[in-house]
């Protein structure tokens, strides 16, 4: 490895975007230069028309991160600006960048900006693949998809799903499974008791948590399906709903008000802010994200940071996160399965054991080893 100060680029939503993706990104570039590399971002000016995006904004109205660097100039749906960004890299000649792809729409701007940057440099070119196949399918995909991935040396899967999504595409062996990091950017632990006292909660009450945004791969209704059962009633289980809708609430409203859940159910169907998260995460005993579909997801490395066991189902790289009856439960895709594992969860009281478990599981997800992994692919590829 050359002793010279590594120069990495990325590639990808960050302040004042806002969600998951975002957060990564910034905690990735932070992660990086506490590495002893020079590491910035190159974000979006213009990341989806509005008419395309599903949510009620796509910015984050706090401050933002001051110790990174962040530059807003990419435009997603102006070739002219792809461009003028590749134009720009090559003249930082940085030694790689690395570009964030999670959907079929941004593969002609990242595709192109990563094709120009390459041209006539010794730029290396890597991808991280949240997802390769979308959960939400649409005609074009693969199309767009493989003119992305031609123009990359190496990949960065963080679920062995999405590793073997990308040999559709490609039969490179440059190509790597790091699992998603921890996210430590939420602040630290708050007790039950102050998150109860926050948030306006009984703290007499069990509390679950479903935290995201909102659409049907997630599984929502599913959950809701799962109150419904008669054992949860008499355990007096409350679900705390803590995200924005994404597509029409109404569906989720009905399975509501048909099963007479109005008092079992918590919604706080805004977006929540970076501040308020430890919160929610502080306030419930069990994370639960019963999922039609998954690569693999944030809000699992949240709560492990902030130490809670989880209830997940057996898709995607999700099983490979969240080891079953050991952090929490790994269950079948319907309500059955998922209240079986929450009667468990409470009859038998396993709170203590899977945050006993958690503290030490956490420990294979550190910034420092993604950060290690990115650089070996670097070696393998330059």
């Amino acid at each position: 490895m050359s002793s010279t100060k590594q120069k990495v680029i990325i590639v990808g939503p960050a302040f004042p975007l806002r969600g998951g993706i975002a957060n990564f990104n910034e905690a990735l570039c932070r992660s990086m230069n506490a590495a002893g590399m020079e590491a910035k971002i190159i974000s979006f000016s213009l990341q989806y028309p509005g008419f395309l995006f599903p949510g009620k904004t796509q910015y984050d109205p706090g401050s933002g991160p001051q110790d990174i660097t962040i530059e807003t100039k990419i435009n997603s749906i102006n070739p002219f600006n792809w461009l003028k960004v590749a134009r720009q890299i090559k003249k930082e000649k940085p030694d790689y960048v690395i570009f964030r792809y999670w959907l079929p729409f941004m593969a002609p701007c990242l595709g192109t900006i990563a094709k120009f940057v390459k041209k006539a440099t010794t730029i290396k070119t890597i991808a991280i693949t949240d997802n390769v196949i979308p959960h939400e399918k649409h005609m074009g995909d693969k199309l767009l998809t493989g003119y992305f991935i031609r123009q990359c040396d190496g990949f960065i899967a963080m679920s062995q799903s999405v590793l073997n999504d990308l040999s559709e595409f490609t039969n490179t062996d440059k190509k790597s499974f790091l699992p998603h990091p921890i996210y430590d950017i939420f602040g630290q632990q708050v007790s039950k008791i102050e998150s109860h006292k926050s948030l306006n909660l009984n703290s007499l009450d069990k509390h679950i948590l479903f935290f995201g945004f909102i659409r049907k791969y997630k599984g929502l209704d599913l959950l809701l399906e799962a109150m419904d059962d008669e054992r949860i009633r008499q355990l007096g289980v409350k679900l705390i709903v803590a995200g924005e809708y994404y597509e029409d609430a109404a569906p989720y409203n009905e399975i509501i008000r048909k099963k007479g859940l109005e008092s079992s159910i918590i919604l706080k169907t805004e977006y929540i802010p970076s501040e308020e998260v430890r919160y929610y995460f502080g306030a419930a005993d069990l994370i639960a994200q019963p999922y039609r579909t998954a690569t693999q997801s944030g809000v699992t490395q949240i709560a492990y940071h902030f130490e809670k066991p989880m209830l997940v189902t057996n898709v995607g790289g999700l099983p490979e996160i969240v080891p079953h009856n050991k952090v929490g439960y790994v269950t079948a895709i319907d309500p059955k399965s998922i209240a079986d594992a929450i009667v468990d969860f409470y009859t038998n009281n396993r709170e203590a054991e899977f945050i006993r478990n958690t503290i030490l599981e956490k420990q294979r997800f550190l910034w420092s080893t993604f950060v290690k992994g990115l650089q070996e692919l670097y070696e393998k590829i330059r």
